[in-house]
């Protein structure tokens, strides 16, 4: 009985986890699109009717409401649409026009697509038009896929870019590459524990099915998923609590040699940039300074990286769980509200503090578990 009732609840529409505001913006996104596609038609052929047909309507909620949607792509609509469209009316030209026709356009309209790489829901509904809309359609002939079905697109597709870039949604939907910047084939340390890219494969190939989900969104949605349980396991340390406060900087304008003695004699691998103000202006690495010609005089303003990685002193040390293991950064300035220096989180002060409170946390972990164990190198290390 309660299986029953487990399938019947699964009828229930679920709550969509879309803030009002997105849901607003994608009702205006999908109006502009329209409006401008029927215009863009009549404009352009010159005649009263705009002929915006029925499955645009789909096409823009796709565009407009999940524009990452895989099957919102721009080569998904353009495609999609058009190689339908070609495949309805050669179904309709051959076979005639009747139901059983429309049934086997809409069954090949969806071969073609998978085939191609341009599955797009509507495109179903566009291969059903080519065969059932009448004698308009029919007169067309193969014209249809161009005009409407092409133009349609073609306009939907031009106000979602503008539309999606504007708000600042990435569309075309790309996914945040997470490449080893060090040109090896390891992948970077932060996606070396917990699952790996082959986990996920596997599992997505067991299941067999396609997901409205790109494979690369859906991992970044994990990796963020366990970063987030993390914090809330470990988030009580700040970045007050274990940055370095005795830290060594320079001024934009000192030169090149003084920069390069400078972390010599300290052993460092990047310093701090300040002004008299004490304000970051960015970062100096050492291998920048070495690729310099020291002949010619280059002062740290010219070759200081401005685009540094931050954080606040009262932010959890977690937040630098996810910058300090991408191997992009090995070590992040602590700023307060003006920007000013306050100290310095490297790399082995975050693995320390996570050292600190697993033991704190597990006490017997230092004596029990074999990876917490001391171990005592090889004689010939």
């Amino acid at each position: 009985m309660s299986t029953f009732q487990d399938w019947l609840r699964a009828f229930w529409p679920v709550a969509m986890p879309v803030k009002r505001s997105e849901q607003a913006l994608s009702c205006l996104g999908a109006c502009l699109g329209l409006l401008f596609t029927a215009w863009l038609c009549s404009y352009t052929q010159g005649i009263d009717n705009p002929w915006l047909i029925a499955p645009m309507g789909a096409s823009a909620v796709l565009l407009f409401a999940v524009p990452a949607s895989p099957l919102a792509q721009p080569w998904s609509i353009l495609g999609g649409n058009t190689i339908s469209a070609l495949v309805g009316v050669a179904c309709a030209a051959w076979l005639g026009h009747g139901a059983a026709v429309a049934a086997l356009a809409g069954g090949l309209a969806i071969a073609a697509m998978f085939s191609l790489r341009c599955l797009h829901p509507p495109g179903g509904a566009v291969a059903l038009t080519a065969v059932l809309a009448g004698e308009d359609i029919a007169h067309l002939g193969f014209h249809f896929a161009l005009y409407p079905v092409a133009l349609n697109s073609l306009g939907l597709l031009l106000i979602a870019l503008f539309f999606n870039n504007a708000l600042r949604r990435r569309y075309p939907h790309r996914p945040t590459e997470h490449a080893n910047i060090h040109g090896t084939r390891d992948a970077i340390p932060r996606d070396r524990l917990g699952f790996t890219p082959e986990d996920l494969d596997a599992v997505l190939e067991a299941r067999g099915e396609l997901l409205d989900i790109s494979r690369d969104d859906l991992e970044e949605i994990l990796q963020q998923t366990e970063l987030r349980a993390y914090r809330r396991r470990f988030g009580e340390i700040l970045c007050a609590d274990i940055m370095s406060r005795d830290v060594l900087y320079i001024d934009p304008g000192a030169s090149v040699q003084a920069a390069l003695q400078l972390l010599r004699e300290h052993r460092l691998g990047a310093l701090p940039v300040v002004d008299v103000g004490h304000e970051l202006q960015g970062m100096l690495d050492l291998h920048d300074l070495l690729a310099v010609d020291p002949v010619v005089p280059t002062s740290v303003r010219s070759l200081m990286r401005r685009q540094v990685a931050c954080c606040r002193a009262d932010w959890p040390i977690t937040y630098l769980v996810d910058t300090l293991s991408s191997g992009l950064e090995h070590k992040v300035p602590v700023l307060d509200e003006h920007r000013r220096l306050l100290g310095i989180v490297t790399q082995s002060d975050l693995v320390a503090a996570l050292f600190r409170v697993s033991l704190e946390r597990y006490p017997g972990a230092s004596s029990s578990a074999p990876g917490l164990r001391p171990v005592q190198p090889p004689a010939d290390c």
